[in-house]
């Protein structure tokens, strides 16, 4: 089911399992030469879809974000990889702020791999590579995701380079307790008292007396009736 939230952000949940879903957001972030009131706007209402979104889905959150988060790993090592490129740039740090608080990561930094897998943008007049395109999970699933690059020469008549996560989502299973019963609970608390401590002692004995007193059997048979 997909919903619409602005012109820049729209959701779609995904069933997985009888009870296990997927929430997939897709989001085009305002560029550089944007107000800052409506960058800020932006994040806000992000922010506030990542509130509606229950914590045991499956998110993806995926988009262009027009942010350069450059490769300051130490400073951002809960959200960020080790294998990031470039600067940071305002919007960069706008990004990093709000994901932040949020526990996620950005999965682009996290894989070893030459440049032009990391990059999906070249900039008109520089002709420098940027890293501006995410695809982004929840810090605590990132074993779930196996790499995430950028895929040179594909034919998507844009100025981006397709950007291409492999993901296989790990789901528990309930267990099916049906017909099993659950161990009865033994009262300990009743030998603290000397009269229950003392008839408990007698019919140990007199138990233990009657079984001796029994022809051997097999180990078995000794234990059932022990």
């Amino acid at each position: 089911m997909s919903r619409p939230v602005s012109d820049r952000i729209m959701t779609m949940r995904l069933p997985l399992s009888k009870d296990k879903f997927s929430t997939i957001i897709s989001v085009y972030a305002p560029t550089m030469t944007n107000p800052d009131e409506n960058k800020k706007a932006f994040y806000n209402q992000l922010a506030s879809v990542f509130s509606g979104i229950p914590r045991t889905d499956k998110l993806l959150l995926i988009g262009d974000f027009n942010a350069r988060i450059g490769r300051d790993n130490e400073k951002w090592p809960l959200i960020m990889g080790k294998h990031g490129i470039g600067k940071c740039n305002s919007n960069g740090e706008l990004l990093v702020a709000l994901f932040c608080h949020i526990e996620l990561i950005l999965t682009n930094t996290m894989f070893k791999q030459k440049d032009q897998g990391k990059t999906t943008r070249m900039h008109p007049r520089s002709g420098h590579w940027h890293m501006i395109d995410f695809i982004i999970m929840r810090c605590r699933v990132k074993m779930d995701i196996h790499s995430t690059r950028a895929m040179r020469g594909a034919n998507c008549w844009t100025d981006r380079q397709m950007l291409r996560s492999k993901v296989a989502f790990r789901i528990r299973q309930k267990h099916n307790r049906q017909g099993t019963s659950k161990p009865t609970k033994v009262n300990t608390a009743k030998v603290t008292t000397i009269g229950h401590r003392e008839s408990f002692e007698q019919e140990m004995d007199s138990a233990l007396a009657q079984w001796e007193e029994k022809e051997s059997s097999t180990p078995d048979e000794e234990w059932a009736a022990l």
